[in-house]
């Protein structure tokens, strides 16, 4: 989610949908941020996330991800609430996302009763000692990357995204595999000035949800320090209805419990 509720996408489209390619890369981008991040006009999900360390050594934490369009393609707001394991229960992550400057974002950690300010340098650490990044969550910026398409396949777009702001991020690019039926990215490479690939995130299965293809399992692998984050994605629903007040400092320290539990199915 979110991450679109953060995980990739495919299906419904006939042959026909191949014929007609795009050759603009900021299209492509653009319809792709569209499906990845702006499903119906809100969204829920419940995330299992599995971290293994170099050493196969495993971790898991369960949350509860929120989000509210502004406005299609526009400004956004999430709220991921953490549940287990215990020692992150109650733990919260705001994000009021911006498409015109930097976006706000505030974590609460409970044991210390402290709402902490993420600043944007940030946003490209490690997501509560996950391989997924703050930044991953809510989604980067098409305008902050230069987009360029070096390739149409017969199922996929490739493109090459190089940052405007090259110090602002630790990568020197990233390629980007998108479904030509959804526009989700089912792969993403990031390259280190090196010229060497030192960080992936797949997308593992995609199911269609209300309407909306959705990435229901996605992966990050640390592949030059090895060990890798896996995110299942579950009890997913769009147009729930969620007011702005749910999107507020307030429900920091008291997160709306009402929104959080489970739907009835």
């Amino acid at each position: 989610m979110m991450l679109k509720t953060f995980t990739c996408l495919g299906l419904l489209v006939t042959g026909a949908a191949y014929a007609d390619a795009l050759t603009d890369a900021d299209e492509i981008v653009r319809q792709s941020n569209l499906a990845s991040y702006y499903a119906g006009a809100d969204g829920r999900s419940e995330v299992r996330m599995i971290i293994r360390d170099p050493q196969g050594r495993q971790q898991r934490r369960q949350f509860t991800v929120l989000r509210r369009n502004v406005e299609a393609g526009g400004d956004q707001q999430f709220l991921v609430v953490f549940s287990q394991p215990s020692d992150v229960r109650n733990t919260t992550f705001l994000v009021h996302k911006h498409v015109d400057r930097d976006d706000d974002r505030w974590l609460y950690l409970p044991g210390l009763d402290l709402v902490k300010r993420i600043s944007a340098g940030d946003k490209r650490t490690s997501f509560v000692g996950a391989h997924y990044f703050y930044e991953d969550v809510s989604g980067r910026r098409p305008t902050d990357d230069k987009h360029e398409l070096v390739e149409t396949g017969d199922e996929r777009y490739v493109l090459k995204h190089t940052p405007r702001d090259a110090g602002s991020v630790e990568f020197a690019s990233y390629t980007t595999w998108i479904d030509r039926e959804t526009f989700l990215p089912m792969k993403i490479d990031y390259v280190n000035a090196a010229g060497d690939v030192y960080r992936r995130v797949e997308v593992l299965e995609v199911t269609e949800i209300d309407g909306h293809p959705t990435v229901t399992l996605s992966r990050v692998d640390d592949l030059a320090g090895g060990g890798r984050t896996d995110m299942q994605f579950r009890h997913i629903r769009y147009d729930v209805g969620l007011p702005e007040t749910v999107f507020t400092e307030r429900s920091l320290r008291n997160p709306p419990r009402e929104h959080l539990e489970r739907p009835v199915q």
